[in-house]
């Protein structure tokens, strides 16, 4: 995820503080990584110094000032042209669960790369509870529900390889045992 794109994404509906701009990505993006306010005010810092947001004006509202952002002429097409890029599909594999078969595999042999699979199937299934259970949620918002989909999604084509590579370990073992 570039941070840089979502804060100006989130800057396009108006000027916004760091304190509202972390909240905004936090509530927004209820299933990513929450972000760090250092992350916000580092990233605030490098659009203002590229032209792309410029400060707004402040407001100390009860507490110590904060400063507002706005988007820039700039920083508007460059978010228009991150929009409308097609992002090509990830070239490697570079999942931490596809590393650790591989490892187990080279490591440990069939048996405790078998044991693994089942873990990590059982792990993903109950994830995919989780996740189908915020889908029924009535009180879930749009962009839980969104991030419920995608990470199905990605939970379910997880499951379909582990089944796959526990058929894989297992032809394996019964050729090396013939």
């Amino acid at each position: 995820m570039s941070t840089s794109h979502v804060l100006l994404g989130l800057l396009a509906a108006g000027p916004r503080h760091g304190y509202e701009l972390k909240r905004a990505h936090d509530e927004r993006l209820p299933q990513a990584k929450p972000l760090a306010f250092g992350q916000v005010y580092a990233t605030l810092g490098r659009l203002e110094r590229d032209g792309l947001v410029e400060q707004s004006g402040q407001d100390r509202d009860g507490g110590p000032d904060r400063t507002s952002y706005v988007l820039t002429a700039a920083g508007r097409a460059h978010l228009d042209a991150w929009l409308s890029a097609v992002e090509p599909p990830a070239p490697y594999v570079t999942s931490a669960l596809f590393a650790k078969v591989v490892v187990s595999l080279l490591a440990s042999g069939e048996r405790t790369t078998t044991g693994y699979l089942v873990a990590q199937r059982a792990a993903h299934t109950a994830r995919l509870r989780e996740l189908t259970a915020i889908k029924t949620d009535r009180d879930a918002g749009v962009g839980d529900v969104v991030a419920a989909d995608y990470a199905i999604a990605h939970l379910d084509a997880d499951l379909r390889w582990l089944q796959t590579t526990l058929l894989r370990v297992a032809d394996l073992h019964h050729e090396v045992n013939q």
